[in-house]
């Protein structure tokens, strides 16, 4: 299984259409110099992705090929996907379709 560079080993592989993302955290200090606490903190839509499925079967049984690869840094809907914990890491498995945008 492809990993990040930071060499995270995952035994999840995702199938069809679906990619497996770590979401990059938030800043903990505001400017301010205010510290947040764990339960103030919004989920973050920004993440770097992991691992990718092999693509979604089209209309003509060809698979088509996944809209992001390993390393990516992206943009998914704030409340897509399951999230799952793997070696006491939290990651994200989403659809291509819920990444909005492909962060450069």
């Amino acid at each position: 299984m492809e990993t990040t560079k930071e060499a995270t080993k995952t035994t999840l592989k995702p199938l069809g259409n679906r990619v497996l993302a770590k979401r990059l955290d938030q800043e903990e200090k505001l400017k301010g110099g205010i510290i947040l606490p764990d339960s103030a903190k919004k989920k973050q839509e920004t993440a770097v992705v992991v691992a990718v499925g092999p693509g979604a079967l089209n209309k003509d049984g060809k698979v088509q090929p996944m809209p992001v690869q390993v390393g990516d840094k992206i943009l998914m809907d704030k409340y897509a996907g399951q999230e799952v914990t793997i070696n006491d890491e939290e990651f994200v498995i989403v659809k291509a379709d819920d990444i909005v945008a492909i962060i450069q």
